[in-house]
Protein backbone atom coordinates (compact mmCIF):
# COMPACT_ATOMS: atom_id res chain seq x y z
CA UNK A 1 0.00 0.00 0.00
CA UNK A 2 1.27 3.47 -0.82
CA UNK A 3 2.66 5.17 2.22
CA UNK A 4 1.46 8.76 2.16
CA UNK A 5 0.15 9.40 5.65
CA UNK A 6 2.09 9.37 8.86
CA UNK A 7 2.04 10.72 12.38
CA UNK A 8 2.98 14.36 12.44
CA UNK A 9 2.54 15.00 8.72
CA UNK A 10 0.96 18.47 8.39
CA UNK A 11 -1.75 19.33 5.91
CA UNK A 12 -0.69 20.63 2.54
CA UNK A 13 -0.21 24.40 2.64
CA UNK A 14 -1.39 26.88 0.04
CA UNK A 15 2.04 27.28 -1.52
CA UNK A 16 2.65 23.51 -1.61
CA UNK A 17 -0.70 23.05 -3.36
CA UNK A 18 0.18 25.77 -5.88
CA UNK A 19 3.39 23.90 -6.73
CA UNK A 20 1.38 20.71 -7.15
CA UNK A 21 -1.09 22.54 -9.39
CA UNK A 22 1.77 23.72 -11.58
CA UNK A 23 2.85 20.09 -11.99
CA UNK A 24 -0.75 19.03 -12.65
CA UNK A 25 -1.02 21.56 -15.49
CA UNK A 26 2.26 20.32 -16.95
CA UNK A 27 0.78 16.81 -17.14
CA UNK A 28 -1.81 18.00 -19.65
CA UNK A 29 -4.23 15.28 -18.58
CA UNK A 30 -1.66 12.50 -18.84
CA UNK A 31 -1.56 10.20 -15.79
CA UNK A 32 0.42 8.78 -14.16
CA UNK A 33 2.55 11.91 -14.17
CA UNK A 34 6.15 12.00 -15.30
CA UNK A 35 8.12 10.18 -12.60
CA UNK A 36 11.08 12.56 -12.65
CA UNK A 37 8.82 15.60 -12.27
CA UNK A 38 7.01 14.01 -9.32
CA UNK A 39 10.31 13.12 -7.67
CA UNK A 40 11.62 16.65 -8.23
CA UNK A 41 8.54 18.20 -6.59
CA UNK A 42 8.76 15.73 -3.71
CA UNK A 43 12.39 16.75 -3.11
CA UNK A 44 11.50 20.43 -3.23
CA UNK A 45 8.60 20.07 -0.79
CA UNK A 46 10.74 18.07 1.62
CA UNK A 47 13.41 20.78 1.50
CA UNK A 48 11.14 23.72 2.33
CA UNK A 49 12.15 25.23 5.68
CA UNK A 50 8.75 24.98 7.39
CA UNK A 51 8.35 21.31 8.20
CA UNK A 52 11.84 20.28 9.31
CA UNK A 53 10.56 17.74 11.84
CA UNK A 54 7.90 16.25 9.57
CA UNK A 55 10.39 15.99 6.71
CA UNK A 56 12.24 13.34 8.70
CA UNK A 57 9.31 10.99 8.08
CA UNK A 58 9.62 8.88 4.95
CA UNK A 59 5.93 9.47 4.30
CA UNK A 60 6.19 13.26 4.25
CA UNK A 61 5.54 14.61 0.74
CA UNK A 62 7.04 11.47 -0.76
CA UNK A 63 6.49 10.23 -4.30
CA UNK A 64 3.17 8.57 -3.48
CA UNK A 65 1.97 11.60 -1.53
CA UNK A 66 2.64 13.95 -4.46
CA UNK A 67 1.04 11.49 -6.88
CA UNK A 68 -2.13 11.34 -4.77
CA UNK A 69 -2.20 15.14 -4.59
CA UNK A 70 -2.19 15.27 -8.40
CA UNK A 71 -5.08 12.81 -8.48
CA UNK A 72 -6.94 14.96 -5.95
CA UNK A 73 -6.49 18.00 -8.18
CA UNK A 74 -7.68 16.01 -11.18
CA UNK A 75 -10.76 14.99 -9.21
CA UNK A 76 -11.55 18.63 -8.39
CA UNK A 77 -10.94 19.64 -12.01
CA UNK A 78 -12.85 16.85 -13.74
CA UNK A 79 -15.06 15.20 -11.11
CA UNK A 80 -13.37 11.88 -11.92
CA UNK A 81 -11.53 9.56 -9.56
CA UNK A 82 -10.96 10.31 -5.89
CA UNK A 83 -13.70 12.03 -3.93
CA UNK A 84 -11.92 12.65 -0.63
CA UNK A 85 -10.19 15.91 -1.54
CA UNK A 86 -9.21 18.70 0.80
CA UNK A 87 -10.78 22.11 1.11
CA UNK A 88 -7.42 23.61 0.14
CA UNK A 89 -7.50 21.69 -3.16
CA UNK A 90 -10.96 23.07 -3.92
CA UNK A 91 -10.02 26.63 -2.96
CA UNK A 92 -6.82 26.64 -5.01
CA UNK A 93 -8.57 25.17 -8.04
CA UNK A 94 -11.43 27.67 -7.79
CA UNK A 95 -8.94 30.54 -7.65
CA UNK A 96 -6.20 29.38 -10.00
CA UNK A 97 -7.33 26.29 -11.86
CA UNK A 98 -8.10 28.19 -15.05
CA UNK A 99 -5.16 30.59 -14.90
CA UNK A 100 -2.05 28.59 -15.79
CA UNK A 101 0.08 31.71 -16.38
CA UNK A 102 -0.58 32.99 -12.87
CA UNK A 103 0.16 29.55 -11.43
CA UNK A 104 3.49 29.54 -13.24
CA UNK A 105 4.38 32.99 -11.89
CA UNK A 106 3.39 32.07 -8.35
CA UNK A 107 5.25 28.75 -8.48
CA UNK A 108 8.38 30.48 -9.77
CA UNK A 109 8.22 33.00 -6.94
CA UNK A 110 7.74 30.23 -4.38
CA UNK A 111 10.75 28.30 -5.69
CA UNK A 112 12.84 31.47 -5.77
CA UNK A 113 11.79 32.26 -2.23
CA UNK A 114 12.67 28.77 -1.03
CA UNK A 115 16.07 28.93 -2.70
CA UNK A 116 16.86 32.42 -1.44
CA UNK A 117 15.81 31.57 2.09
CA UNK A 118 17.67 28.28 2.35
CA UNK A 119 19.30 28.17 5.76
CA UNK A 120 17.52 31.31 6.97
CA UNK A 121 15.48 30.65 10.09
CA UNK A 122 13.81 34.06 10.35
CA UNK A 123 10.26 33.72 11.60
CA UNK A 124 7.30 35.73 10.36
CA UNK A 125 4.09 36.46 12.20
CA UNK A 126 1.25 34.13 11.24
CA UNK A 127 -0.97 37.16 10.68
CA UNK A 128 1.48 38.66 8.20
CA UNK A 129 1.64 35.82 5.69
CA UNK A 130 0.65 36.83 2.16
CA UNK A 131 -1.59 34.75 -0.07
CA UNK A 132 1.43 33.41 -1.96
CA UNK A 133 2.71 31.65 1.18
CA UNK A 134 5.60 31.89 3.60
CA UNK A 135 8.43 31.62 1.08
CA UNK A 136 7.20 34.56 -1.00
CA UNK A 137 6.32 36.59 2.11
CA UNK A 138 9.80 36.15 3.52
CA UNK A 139 11.44 36.89 0.19
CA UNK A 140 9.31 40.03 -0.12
CA UNK A 141 10.32 41.20 3.35
CA UNK A 142 14.00 40.54 2.75
CA UNK A 143 13.96 42.49 -0.51
CA UNK A 144 12.16 45.43 1.06
CA UNK A 145 14.73 45.51 3.87
CA UNK A 146 17.64 45.58 1.43
CA UNK A 147 19.67 48.54 2.77
CA UNK A 148 21.06 49.46 -0.66
CA UNK A 149 17.60 49.60 -2.21
CA UNK A 150 16.25 51.69 0.65
CA UNK A 151 19.24 54.05 0.46
CA UNK A 152 18.68 54.58 -3.26
CA UNK A 153 14.96 55.20 -2.72
CA UNK A 154 15.62 57.73 0.03
CA UNK A 155 18.19 59.57 -2.10
CA UNK A 156 15.75 59.65 -5.03
CA UNK A 157 12.90 60.99 -2.91
CA UNK A 158 15.14 63.63 -1.31
CA UNK A 159 16.20 64.78 -4.75
CA UNK A 160 12.55 65.05 -5.79
CA UNK A 161 11.66 66.77 -2.50
CA UNK A 162 9.04 64.11 -1.79
CA UNK A 163 10.19 62.83 1.59
CA UNK A 164 6.82 61.83 2.95
CA UNK A 165 4.79 58.66 3.44
CA UNK A 166 2.85 57.79 0.29
CA UNK A 167 -0.16 56.74 2.38
CA UNK A 168 -0.52 59.16 5.29
CA UNK A 169 1.66 61.96 3.84
CA UNK A 170 3.56 62.32 7.11
CA UNK A 171 6.95 63.93 6.60
CA UNK A 172 9.78 64.07 9.10
CA UNK A 173 8.60 63.72 12.71
CA UNK A 174 11.95 64.67 14.21
CA UNK A 175 14.00 67.83 13.83
CA UNK A 176 17.16 65.77 14.38
CA UNK A 177 18.55 65.22 10.88
CA UNK A 178 20.63 62.23 11.98
CA UNK A 179 17.52 60.14 12.73
CA UNK A 180 14.87 61.61 10.41
CA UNK A 181 15.19 58.92 7.75
CA UNK A 182 14.61 56.11 10.26
CA UNK A 183 10.83 56.48 10.03
CA UNK A 184 10.70 55.52 6.36
CA UNK A 185 10.63 52.06 4.79
CA UNK A 186 10.56 50.80 1.20
CA UNK A 187 7.47 48.98 -0.09
CA UNK A 188 6.91 47.11 -3.34
CA UNK A 189 3.83 48.54 -5.04
CA UNK A 190 3.15 45.21 -6.82
CA UNK A 191 3.57 41.64 -5.56
CA UNK A 192 6.76 39.87 -6.63
CA UNK A 193 4.81 37.07 -8.28
CA UNK A 194 3.16 39.43 -10.81
CA UNK A 195 6.30 41.22 -11.95
CA UNK A 196 7.83 40.08 -15.21
CA UNK A 197 11.31 41.36 -14.31
CA UNK A 198 13.23 40.34 -11.21
CA UNK A 199 15.11 43.65 -11.25
CA UNK A 200 13.63 46.11 -8.76
CA UNK A 201 13.28 49.64 -10.12
CA UNK A 202 12.72 52.72 -8.00
CA UNK A 203 9.43 53.13 -9.84
CA UNK A 204 8.40 49.78 -8.32
CA UNK A 205 8.80 51.18 -4.81
CA UNK A 206 6.75 53.38 -2.52
CA UNK A 207 8.05 55.22 0.53
CA UNK A 208 6.01 54.48 3.65
CA UNK A 209 6.28 55.31 7.31
CA UNK A 210 6.80 52.25 9.48
CA UNK A 211 3.26 52.47 10.87
CA UNK A 212 1.50 52.54 7.48
CA UNK A 213 3.81 49.85 6.14
CA UNK A 214 2.88 47.52 8.97
CA UNK A 215 -0.84 48.25 8.58
CA UNK A 216 -0.67 47.70 4.82
CA UNK A 217 1.10 44.35 5.20
CA UNK A 218 -1.52 43.28 7.72
CA UNK A 219 -4.30 44.22 5.30
CA UNK A 220 -2.64 42.30 2.46
CA UNK A 221 -2.31 39.27 4.71
CA UNK A 222 -5.85 39.37 6.08
CA UNK A 223 -7.57 40.02 2.76
CA UNK A 224 -5.21 37.72 0.82
CA UNK A 225 -4.87 40.26 -1.99
CA UNK A 226 -2.69 43.19 -2.91
CA UNK A 227 -3.73 46.79 -2.22
CA UNK A 228 -2.83 49.75 -4.38
CA UNK A 229 -1.68 52.87 -2.56
CA UNK A 230 -5.05 54.48 -3.27
CA UNK A 231 -6.88 51.51 -1.78
CA UNK A 232 -4.52 51.52 1.20
CA UNK A 233 -5.24 55.18 1.90
CA UNK A 234 -9.00 54.56 1.79
CA UNK A 235 -8.67 51.54 4.07
CA UNK A 236 -6.30 52.95 6.69
CA UNK A 237 -7.54 56.55 6.69
CA UNK A 238 -11.18 56.50 5.55
CA UNK A 239 -12.87 59.85 5.21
Amino acid sequence: MAKTQGHGNPKWSREETILALELYHSCEGSFPADKKKVEALSSLLRSLPYHASAARNDSFRNFDSVSFKLLNLRSVATGLGLSNVSEMDRLIWAELGQDEKKVLRLAESIREGAQTLEGIQEEIDDDLEFAEGKAVTRLHNIRERNPRLRKKLLAYRKQKDTMYCDICSTSYVSSNESIQDAMFEAHHVAPLATRESKITKLSDMALLCANCHRLLHRAISVEKRWFSLKEAKELIYPL
